[in-house]
């Protein structure tokens, strides 16, 4: 689905999407990938596009009678009836792919050529999902997403889903932001076929963790500033028996600290590094749907952090950066 972008004025269509299916996320990220402006007219909203509309990458609206003259196009959801593929090999395999940080440029060119040659594609609601538009036709879609506070899909079932079409003989393809083996759980998918006798292989993907600072401009190493970076998990706070972090260790290391799905433990998280030692005025930011473009970023110091990323709205899925790089491009004109 390509439109002819932008209009004659230079400005970005407004986009209406009625009739939305169960891969209406799809063609949501295809527009958004080429600069439209998307809202989505739906009675009743799946998950995804509640979430997709609460990371403010689209307008929802649930009325029946909505006003369609004001958009440039009104477009009824493409892939509304997919068809599920067939295959008659009797060995299958699993390709695990890092999509990246979202946008579909991010994604590498092995990344692409393993969606476009799949049979089953099994993708996370952060994966590049405009990519999904150049599957072969039939290929067979499975939305696995884990929405924070919302429709989840425990990894039992995804390792079941990979295995019971690989052993159908299908060639399987998990598509998952960043990369699959920073804190996507890829491992664990690896293990889960290799046990079913399942080959698989692996494609790396650009991980958020350093890509989304990167999309903001703000280095994680610098000379002069920082020799290296470390990459924590936030989901859990430093006091929650389940976190094994140093979090004292962290704040004497003199390093960049890459925080990944700490939105809300974010206030706790500064705390205990303030109290471990560092600098209150040590700079920090966090950005919110990197690369997307609802991409927001908020700056300011490990003290002050915590309030301002609340008050923008900082929420899921978000990059939190500490250390002296957050501050070290000059900001262009």
């Amino acid at each position: 689905m390509t439109l002819r972008l932008p209009l004659p004025d230079g400005s970005a269509p407004h986009v209406l999407v009625v009739e939305p299916g169960p891969r209406a996320s799809e063609t949501v990220q295809s527009l958004l990938d080429q600069g439209a402006r998307v809202d989505v007219q739906s009675p009743a909203p799946d998950a995804r596009l509640v979430d997709l509309a609460g990371r403010r990458l689209i307008t929802l609206h649930t009325e029946d009678d909505l006003d369609t003259g004001r958009y440039d196009i009104v477009l009824r959801d493409p892939l509304r009836a997919a068809a599920t593929a067939t295959t008659d090999r009797t060995t299958g395999r699993v390709v695990l792919v890092g999509g990246g940080p979202g946008p579909l440029g991010l994604l590498t060119i092995a990344g692409l050529e393993a969606v476009r040659t799949a049979d089953v594609l099994v993708c996370d609601r952060l994966a590049p999902l405009a990519a999904l538009e150049q599957a072969k036709p039939g290929a067979e879609v499975v939305h696995v997403g884990k929405i924070p506070r919302g429709e989840f899909t425990p990894q039992e079932q995804i390792n079941a889903i990979l295995v019971d079409r690989a052993l159908a003989g299908r060639r399987v393809v998990r598509l998952k932001g960043g990369d699959n083996f920073v804190f996507g759980r890829g491992g664990e998918e690896w293990n889960a076929c290799v046990e079913a006798g399942i080959p698989v292989e692996v494609v790396p993907g650009v991980s958020s963790s350093i890509a989304v600072p990167a999309l903001a401009g703000i280095p994680l190493t610098h000379r002069s500033l920082t020799q290296g970076f470390v990459v924590v998990s936030g989901h859990v706070t430093p006091e929650d028996p389940r976190s094994d972090i140093d979090w004292d260790a962290l704040a004497r290391l003199g390093l960049t600290i890459v925080i990944l799905m700490g939105v809300a433990a974010l206030p706790e998280i500064t705390a205990r590094l303030l109290r471990a030692g560092l600098d209150p005025a040590t700079p920090a930011a966090s950005i919110a749907d990197g690369g997307m473009p609802s991409q927001r970023l908020v700056r300011g110091d490990l003290a002050t952090l915590p309030a301002a990323a609340a008050a923008e709205d900082i929420g899921a899925p978000a990059v939190t950066v500490i250390g002296p790089a957050v501050s070290a491009l000059l900001p262009q004109a």
